[in-house]
């Protein structure tokens, strides 16, 4: 049965409950980008940047050095978001891309030295007009 669209007006909507429309920690998504490239010459170093700028582009925050991460609200517009970086891959070196769920990302320890940090805040939600 397809879903409702508020956008378009449908009556229905307003039999539908409130949370059926709230983002949720287990369908918002992070990709996770992980790469290894080589930069011993020019022409490696800058298909690097290229790609690595690509990223940032596409809205990814670096995590680490060759760790970046995306917030997505669900898995399609993270399948959307996978498929754009495969096809910036560089021809040279190792990339890997894994999604996590929201509720995931929330159990991440992140520790500099031997302190606890705390975990990047995802993006504030999406609000629909």
């Amino acid at each position: 049965m397809p879903r409702w669209n508020p956008a378009v007006g449908d009556r229905r909507y307003k039999l539908m409950p409130k949370s059926e429309f709230a983002l949720s920690g287990y369908r918002a998504m992070w990709l996770f980008a992980m790469f290894d490239l080589p930069m011993d010459k020019p022409e490696l170093r800058l298909e690097y940047t290229r790609f690595r700028r690509g990223l940032l582009k596409r809205g990814f925050t670096m995590l680490q050095y060759s760790v970046y991460a995306h917030y997505t609200a669900s898995e399609e517009s993270d399948e959307t978001l996978r498929k754009k970086v495969q096809a910036a891959l560089p021809p040279h070196g190792q990339v890997r891309l894994i999604s996590i769920t929201d509720r995931q990302f929330e159990k991440m320890e992140v520790y500099v030295g031997k302190k606890r940090h705390r975990v990047e805040d995802p993006p504030s939600q999406l609000m629909l007009f």
